[in-house]
């Protein structure tokens, strides 16, 4: 299965793979009318310090811990990838304590979100890839995760 994955001596720190996982998430169909003047929830995060940077996203692990601590059944995985069903969520955030990647964070409504690879969205591939300007951000089959 594809999955995204960080080549973190590639990462520039330039968060531009969160504003452009925001738009893609957001519904909007310009950029500027998405986010503008607004505080983001992307689905990614950029960690790190002046010496390194490196992006965070769901693995969408094999067996997903996350899947099995959901208190209302809001996380499942389909086809591989795991998403959430954020109609079921109560931000409990058992799977924010639970993931040992730090994928999950609460939407403006306090919902919980993770990446789901843009495959919701018309973006075709995830909206992190295709806004990296440098490549450190890719989409591919690399095995078993």
């Amino acid at each position: 299965m594809k999955r995204v994955y960080v080549n973190e001596q590639w990462c520039l720190g330039c968060h531009l793979c969160e504003y452009y996982c925001a738009f893609a998430n957001s519904g909007m169909k310009y950029m500027a009318t998405a986010l503008k003047g607004k505080p983001i929830y992307p689905r990614i995060h950029i960690e790190g310090d002046e010496k390194i940077t490196f992006a965070v996203s769901c693995r969408h692990c094999t067996d997903p811990i996350c899947v099995k601590s959901c208190i209302a059944g809001a996380i499942s995985k389909i086809d591989g990838v795991v998403r959430m069903d954020q109609n079921k969520c109560v931000g409990c955030l058992t799977c924010v304590l639970v993931c040992p990647y730090g994928a999950l964070s609460p939407n403006e409504k306090g919902v919980m979100q993770k990446c789901e690879l843009c495959l919701m969205n018309s973006f075709g591939a995830p909206a992190c890839v295709k806004g990296c300007p440098n490549r450190a951000i890719v989409y591919e089959e690399r095995g078993d995760a």
